[in-house]
Order: structure tokens, then C-alpha cells, then sequence
């Protein structure tokens, strides 16, 4: 797994979001952005994540981000989360892994035991230009935008 690291250029990308829009990393150039990870729609941790970075959206607005998420969960799993909790933010179903490759967060876990290839949490921070200026390794999923805004 080789992700990327601060002072890394984020390699273009194209997938759709959860209405099957198509997002390009270059619809963001000119602007800070933030893409964080998260392992499945709709999960406990994901959720409390999701929902912390939407309670304090406007902040990080505020702050010059724009915010994307990303999981390997179709179009409809990411529709119905969106929905559900209210996003208001996009989230990509990256499906072919694309994005998730690019960043380099799909590689061996360990849970209770049991080894299996999956998405590691971490939210990575861009300047305007697409060069990575902060990466979190250790996402804390009900105060996450607090990190971000450290």
C-alpha cells in the first residue's frame, strides 16, 4: 500500500457521486480540498465520522475547504447515507477503486483476528493546486473536524 504523502500531487481522477454525477479531482483546482476515506456506508464509526464533518461544515466552508467523500460502496449505498444523514457534501462510489488506488488506503486490515484487504480510514487536506498538505492517519470518527481544523 503506498499512500500518498504531504507535498504529494493527487493524480486526476474521475467517479461518480452518489446521484451518478461525475467528479473530477480538476473540478476542484483553485480550491482547497479535503477527500476523506471511510471503510462502508452506513457503519457505526463511518457514520459518527460522516455526521461530525456535516455538524461542522460550515466551518470548514469557512476555512476554504471543500469536502468529498469516498468509499467503495455503490451509487445507491452512497444515496441512501447522503440522504439519510443529510450530507451536504458529495460522496463518491468508487466501486473500481480508482480513487482509492490513487491515494493508496485499500491494503491488509486486521479486525478480531481475522486479516482481509479493505479501505483505511484517513482524510488527506489539499492546497489549490492538488498537492497534499496534511494527512490523518488516526481519524477520531466523533470529532474528526476537529482535527481538520487544528
Amino acid at each position: 500500500m503506498k499512500t500518498l504523502k504531504v507535498g504529494d500531487k493527487v493524480p486526476d481522477f474521475s467517479v461518480s457521486d452518489q446521484d451518478g454525477n461525475t467528479v473530477n479531482l480538476s473540478d476542484y483546482k483553485g480550491k482547497k480540498l479535503i477527500v476523506f476515506f471511510y471503510p462502508k456506508a452506513n457503519t457505526p464509526g463511518c457514520t459518527a465520522e460522516a455526521c461530525n464533518l456535516r455538524d461542522h461544515y460550515s466551518e470548514l466552508q469557512t476555512a476554504g475547504y471543500s469536502l468529498l467523500g469516498v468509499s467503495a460502496d455503490n451509487q445507491k449505498k452512497q444515496s441512501k447515507f447522503k440522504n439519510k444523514f443529510e450530507f451536504p457534501f458529495p460522496l463518491l462510489a468508487d466501486e473500481d477503486h480508482a480513487v482509492i488506488n490513487a491515494f493508496g488506503v485499500w491494503g491488509p486490515k486486521k479486525f478480531m483476528g481475522r486479516e482481509y484487504d479493505g479501505i483505511h480510514r484517513k482524510t488527506f487536506m489539499m492546497d489549490e493546486e492538488g498537492v497534499v498538505t496534511r494527512v490523518i492517519d488516526k481519524v477520531k470518527t466523533k470529532d474528526h473536524a476537529a482535527q481538520l481544523l487544528e
